[in-house]
Order: C-alpha cells, then sequence, then structure tokens
C-alpha cells in the first residue's frame, strides 16, 4: 500500500460470508447513502458505529488447533515506525510501497481529521504542522493486512494464488500470481499492492516464514511498547486469547463481514 491510499472505516471479527448478492446489496444501499446526502451519511455513520462498538471476543471453535490472529492496542502505540522499518527490512519490501504502516490521526477542534503517513509513518510521524490550541485530539493507527476468513481479495483471484493456510493465514503463492491486480482492487482495506520487482500482487503474510518456525513477525519483535500483540486465539492460554477477553477489541470495516483476524483496541469513530 501507498502511503498516500489511505482507507477509511470500523468492523467486527466475527468469521462470516459475504456473497456476491450481500456485496452487490451493501454497494447499493451506500449508493442511496450517498444520494441521501448528510442526512443519509449521518444515518449510515450512526449505524456502522453501532456494528463496530460489539465486543469482539475469541470464538469457542476454530478450524484447526493453531489459529494465527494479530492485535493492536492503539492506546500504546507512539508512532515510532520501528514496525514499518522492520517489516520492509524482513521482507525486502520496494520503496514507495508498505506491507503495514502507520497513519497519524489529528482531529482538529474544528472537527476536521486530519490523516497522513509520511513514508508509511518509517521514520515516524514527521513534523507538526498544525497548531496545538487547533487539535483536539492526536492518535497513530497501525495498518496491515486484515487476515479476513472470508476475503475478498481470495475469492477474486482467478488461479488461487491468493489462499489461507490451515493456520488462519492468508498468504500469496508468488509462483501462482499472474499479477493481474483483481485483488488488489477487491481489497476493501488497501492493503494489498503491486509489487515492481517480483511483479506480482504483495501484502502482509504475517511473517509467515518465521511464524511457522516458531517466531514473531517483525513489527511485534521490534515494538517498543508491545503494541502489537500476536499468537493463536485457539489457544485461550495465549497472550492474544488473553488481550481479547481482558479488552474491547473492534475490526474495521465490520459491516463487510470479511471475520478479518487483525483486531484493534482504543479504535474510535475518526479512523476510516
Amino acid at each position: 500500500m501507498k502511503p498516500e491510499d489511505l482507507s477509511k472505516t470500523t468492523e467486527p471479527a466475527e468469521a462470516s460470508t459475504l456473497s456476491r448478492a450481500d456485496f452487490l446489496a451493501n454497494a447499493g444501499k451506500s449508493a442511496v447513502l450517498i444520494g441521501l446526502g448528510a442526512v443519509g451519511a449521518a444515518s449510515w455513520n450512526n449505524l456502522t458505529e453501532k456494528i463496530a462498538k460489539r465486543k469482539v471476543t475469541p470464538l469457542k471453535q476454530y478450524p484447526n488447533s493453531t489459529w494465527y490472529s494479530m492485535a493492536i492496542d492503539m492506546t500504546a502505540c507512539i508512532g515510532c515506525g520501528k514496525c514499518v522499518e522492520a517489516c520492509c527490512a524482513e521482507n525486502d519490501v520496494p520503496p514507495d510501497v508498505f506491507r503495514t504502516w502507520v497513519e497519524r490521526y489529528r482531529v482538529k477542534t474544528n472537527g476536521e481529521v486530519v490523516i497522513d503517513s509520511i513514508d508509511g509513518g518509517k521514520e515516524g510521524a514527521g513534523p507538526d504542522d498544525i497548531p496545538e490550541n487547533e487539535i483536539a485530539k492526536s492518535f497513530f493507527m497501525p495498518k496491515l493486512c486484515n487476515q479476513c476468513d472470508d476475503s475478498p481479495c481470495t475469492r477474486s483471484c482467478p488461479v488461487g494464488a491468493t489462499f489461507m493456510t490451515p493456520e488462519g493465514a492468508v498468504v500469496i503463492d508468488y509462483d501462482y500470481c499472474i499479477g493481474c491486480g483483481y485483488c488488489i482492487q477487491t481489497c476493501p482495506y488497501g492493503s494489498r499492492f503491486w509489487n515492481p520487482v517480483k511483479r506480482t500482487a504483495d501484502k502482509c503474510n504475517l511473517c509467515y516464514h518465521r511464524i511457522t518456525k516458531g517466531k514473531l513477525p517483525a513489527c511485534v519483535e521490534v515494538c517498543p511498547v508491545k503494541a502489537r500483540i500476536f499468537g493463536n486465539l485457539a489457544d485461550p492460554k495465549s497472550e492474544i486469547s488473553k488481550f481479547c477477553r481482558d479488552n474491547n477489541v473492534e475490526t474495521l470495516k465490520p459491516y463487510l463481514k470479511t471475520g478479518a483476524k487483525v483486531m484493534y483496541k482504543g479504535l474510535t469513530k475518526e479512523v476510516v
């Protein structure tokens, strides 16, 4: 994902499906609300905000004994960018695109929301170009592939190059990928990008080459404030299971029903 391609909204991690008919129906509803203008938009935002506030807890049953997931504590993130730097180094990510990136949100006193991500947040937030007395609140929002149980990108791949592993990680087989870009277009989170070196689609795969050897994803390992929590949701004693039980965690764009496995603590209505 390029830093200027910033997506918008919030969601719960309950595994469910989204049929083509449901997708078109939701798209139709959005078009109607756009036609309704500010009143329709306000109604839609109110509805999705209520959905987003439902508490997400680990399921009682999982497809396998290992079911990888990640949680991000937005209240702890300091926007240092070490996660982005580590990810790029670990996965040989080309310049100007990112598997994970950090957005800075600044909510002004007049209600305006200013979002930026300079070089993906790799070098930190950047200069404070808004007077402090004009900012009501500010926070950092790390983003990455949401590792959906029912992902639009997986369903749109014509050759099956994108698939879910037995442990729940959504990965890409670069030897199979034909570079058609359908998955990049259908990802509702803007988490995929074209890799000009590999000449394929690319995205975060939770550092699958590391986690299958018992290591942590690079971004989790280097976080100085432990804002990223990774582990096995199917194990009730795991750190991530405990984190999800003890905190009100939410997922992005819940109305899409993608069953995202990346969850957030401290998600606010301004996040898109």
